[in-house]
């Protein structure tokens, strides 16, 4: 792949009923991976199936969606245009992510633990900080409640010879909850397709830890009118590998690749547009239950100022935050804009 021989250790997966062979590195299975679904499977036609079952639990903390009926009918009594993408708001918790990268040293992050240990969060919302791999132990230790664990990535199968890669068995031993996986960091820098962001998040949760799946477009996605287009590819992926039932330890974020680090912000407008259309299609596309249930998180440069704002609409259920979380004041005044959730 980059003009270096691979290691020859093979490893079989099967997802329905399909033969994946892995072989050496992550960048020659991810190029196996590309090449299969190019010349054995069509763009509707997945690996992996949808399989179909019934979830009943209901989730708190959003107003229900027979209100969210009756607002919109005013709205629209009141001369006011209700939007078009609106199939029914989010009903679940609000939920904010700290995706720390690949920053830190041992004293920034001890001093980070203890300024979120000292924050008060009020608000009704579930929070989930993700450290560098090498410090999660650390962090671990240190953080109280109402703060949850997430790992930055984990290999699409069972341990082995993997270099660099960390395995979903090994997050669940060291009772690790969440994982973020399919960022556009590593979809651009490390290659990972759709497909394979799929397969990842699919044995993820069969292994027993909880995914946040990310998905977005970049400026020149955007720019040519394709944003929703790119996002449902990307989410088909993940739809076409996974169960209904699944959908219940599954998060998505919504993160529009040009404002991730740049200081550009998709105007509230702008993320609510995004986070209907994306439920209308979860809606159309697996069922009008996990449309409702699943809760979609906007991030790109949300911060202190703008999180109160974007945390008024109906469908932003919550924030995957990057750069802001690195401060623990800010990132406990984001985490109390669930407050403002509608």
């Amino acid at each position: 792949f980059f003009g270096h021989k691979q290691a020859e250790e093979e490893e079989e997966i099967i997802y329905n009923k399909q033969k994946w062979i892995i072989i050496g590195s992550a960048h020659k299975t991810m190029m196996m991976m590309t090449m299969s679904f190019n010349t054995t499977t069509t763009a509707s036609n997945a690996s992996c199936s949808l399989a179909s079952s019934q979830k009943t639990s209901v989730r708190g903390g959003r107003a229900n969606n027979k209100l969210r009926a009756q607002k919109h009918a005013i709205a629209r009594q009141n001369g006011r245009r209700a939007s078009s993408l609106v199939v029914c708001d989010g009903t679940g918790k609000f939920v904010v992510g700290g995706n720390w990268k690949c920053n830190g040293t041992i004293d920034s992050i001890d001093k980070l633990c203890a300024s979120l240990n000292s924050g008060k969060i009020t608000a009704d919302v579930e929070v989930i900080c993700a450290p560098p791999m090498v410090y999660i132990d650390r962090v671990q230790s240190k953080l109280k409640a109402p703060y949850q664990i997430a790992a930055q990535n984990c290999w699409v199968s069972k341990g082995g010879a993997f270099t660099g890669e960390v395995s979903a068995e090994m997050l669940k031993d060291a009772n690790i909850p969440w994982v973020i996986l399919g960022h556009s960091e590593r979809r651009s820098l490390c290659g990972e397709t759709n497909e394979f962001v799929g397969l990842k998040t699919k044995y993820a949760l069969d292994t027993g830890v909880k995914v946040v799946a990310c998905i977005g477009e970049s400026l020149a996605q955007r720019e040519a009118g394709d944003t929703l287009n790119v996002c449902f590819a990307q989410l088909k992926a993940i739809v076409d590998c996974v169960t209904e039932k699944d959908w219940e330890n599954i998060i998505i974020a919504y993160e529009p690749v040009w404002a991730i680090g740049t200081g550009k912000v998709a105007t509230p407008d702008q993320a609510q547009e995004v986070h209907a259309g994306v439920r209308k299609w979860m809606n159309e596309n697996v069922s009008a239950d996990v449309a409702s249930k699943v809760r979609i998180q906007y991030g790109g440069s949300v911060n202190a100022g703008n999180c109160d704002e974007l945390a008024t609409k109906p469908d932003i259920d919550g924030f995957l935050v990057g750069g802001a979380s690195l401060d623990g004041e800010a990132f406990v005044k984001i985490c109390n804009s669930a407050a403002h959730s509608k």
